[in-house]
């Protein structure tokens, strides 16, 4: 049967009915982009921040799901100043992962799955953003929110929080919206 398919294939491009660009038209992939679900953000007792925040997100959940095992423990916000910093050398980085935002998507919020150990996070910033808030979750259940203040920012690499004791990172969590028609959010692990 796939010879008589491929002989009339190639009878139907010798006698000019079909063109071998259309040939190739016919095996392209279309990729369907379904609308992004949106919900209402979830925020756990005890999250130090107390402005209104937007009242639906887009949620992105981890690719590498990492299980958090003690209790959970806000500490007190850190009120971030965006600092651009030189991205460490190759061989200091133990982690990175990228999100990509949709301007038409509005607020997104996304989770990394890091479980790896190190000293300082920085994000990276590829396109123009609207930045709200991140949660650091520790392993010891201890979650550090970095304020953004709800503030736009360029393109560039800024350091996101530095604990030079060295702790193990098992999420980050930021909430944010690109005001570029894409945004590429990077969250990278030094060590």
């Amino acid at each position: 049967m796939k010879r008589f398919i491929g002989g009339f294939v190639f009878a139907m491009v010798l006698a000019g009915l079909i063109g071998p660009g259309d040939l190739a038209a016919q095996r392209r992939r279309v990729v369907v982009r379904r609308p992004a679900r949106r919900t209402t953000v979830v925020i756990r007792p005890g999250h130090p921040i107390r402005r209104a925040l937007p009242r639906t997100v887009v949620v992105r959940p981890a690719r590498n799901v990492v299980v958090v095992g003690a209790p959970l423990v806000f500490l007190p916000a850190v009120v971030w100043r965006a600092a651009v910093a030189p991205l460490p050398p190759r061989e200091r980085l133990v982690w990175q992962d990228a999100e990509v935002l949709s301007k038409d998507e509005e607020w997104v919020d996304s989770n990394f799955g890091v479980d790896q150990r190190g000293d300082a996070l920085f994000l990276g910033v590829q396109g123009r953003a609207q930045l709200n808030f991140a949660e650091i979750t520790f392993e010891n259940g201890n979650v550090q929110v970095v304020d953004f203040e709800d503030r736009a920012r360029d393109s560039g690499t800024y350091n996101l929080l530095d604990f030079a004791d060295g702790r193990h990172v098992k999420t980050v969590r930021v909430l944010a919206r690109s005001l570029s028609d894409e945004t590429t959010l990077t969250v990278y692990l030094r060590t």
